[in-house]
């Protein structure tokens, strides 16, 4: 009995932490705690902003500020609409582009208002099945955007932290050494894929059933140059709607933080995350009132205007394939 024991123990240590009886739990726990963190963090700022003041901010916004913040926005939209283009090439389909960079327009979005299950994946699904992609290369395309999306993600956060790191709360408990560290780590993560799409020997692999394939090495090192020109357009819009009150490097650091909590919260569009983050950061260098007025008028023309817009072309799609459809 003891020899098996002894015999056992190896393989039950190398059970997959994710496997783990109490995994599903911590996990969960992990997340609510976040979350509480984060509403407690949007309703304290709540109770504290002059809203008349912010009222104020807006309607004093100099019309060329406004068309320069819609200008990145939609040059941020453009960018990312390339991903699924740049998919093309990697999942060989043949769609035409313009077919492409309306689905795309959608989709995104509405992953930025509902999120990336609705938006990136639902709308993604309906749109290209209905354009005559398979659900296998559908995925792919998915797949792609997403990593595509991260990869600048990655490496933006990795020269933000090594170049200039972030001020974060004392009760954050992180220093600047420990930022710099998470940015060598974070570059070292997207040179590690760089270097796999350049010198691998294995291209592929199948996972649970899927294939995922490395892109050649110039689709992947046009995918890190797309991302971060497209999340250094999106810091350029509310750089642009705080009128240069603080610099450019850190309105990027604060929205990289941002998206990794509205990531970790799940709520749609981040809805109070965003702003959470952002006047925690960054009420020290810019006045409560103008934050929040850059912040919600960045979520127009980021979001809200979009959405409209991508509302009515999912119709007139809609429309388009039903009048296609045979009659029954």
């Amino acid at each position: 009995m003891a020899s098996e024991l002894l015999h056992r123990t190896p393989a039950a240590s190398r059970v997959p932490l994710s496997r783990r009886p109490w995994w599903p739990l911590a996990k969960r726990t992990a997340a609510f705690a976040f979350f509480g963190l984060v509403l407690w963090l949007v309703v304290s700022q709540a109770r504290a902003v002059a809203w008349d003041e912010v009222m104020d901010s807006i309607r004093g916004y100099p019309l060329p500020v406004l068309l320069g913040a819609a200008g990145f926005a939609m040059g941020s939209y453009a960018m990312y609409c390339s991903f699924d283009l740049l998919s093309r090439r990697y999942t060989r389909h043949t769609l035409k582009t313009r077919e492409v960079l309306v689905a795309t327009f959608i989709s995104y979005a509405f992953n930025l208002n509902l999120g990336s299950l609705v938006g990136g994946l639902g709308f993604r699904f309906r749109l290209y099945s209905q354009l005559g992609l398979p659900p296998h290369v559908i995925s792919r395309i998915f797949g792609f955007t997403m990593l595509t999306n991260w990869l600048g993600y990655m490496v933006l956060s990795g020269v933000v932290c090594l170049v200039q790191p972030i001020a974060l709360p004392d009760d954050w408990s992180l220093g600047a050494d420990l930022l710099r560290v998470l940015g060598g780590l974070l570059l070292a993560a997207g040179a590690g894929y760089l270097a796999m799409c350049a010198w691998s020997k294995t291209r592929s692999w199948t996972v649970y059933g899927h294939e995922l394939r490395l892109p050649a090495f110039r689709l992947a090192a046009l995918q890190l140059v797309l991302s971060c020109i497209t999340w250094c357009l999106i810091a350029a819009v509310i750089y642009t709607l705080l009128q240069h009150r603080t610099d450019y490097l850190t309105v990027l650091a604060v929205l990289l933080v941002s998206a990794v909590a509205g990531l970790i919260t799940h709520v749609p569009a981040g809805i109070g995350v965003l702003e959470a983050v952002f006047v925690t950061l960054l009420a020290d260098q810019v006045g409560k009132s103008e934050l929040l007025a850059a912040l919600l008028v960045y979520r127009a023309v980021h979001y809200l205007i979009p959405l409209a817009q991508a509302t009515v072309l999912y119709i007139l799609f809609e429309l388009k394939v039903k009048k296609r459809a045979p009659v029954a």
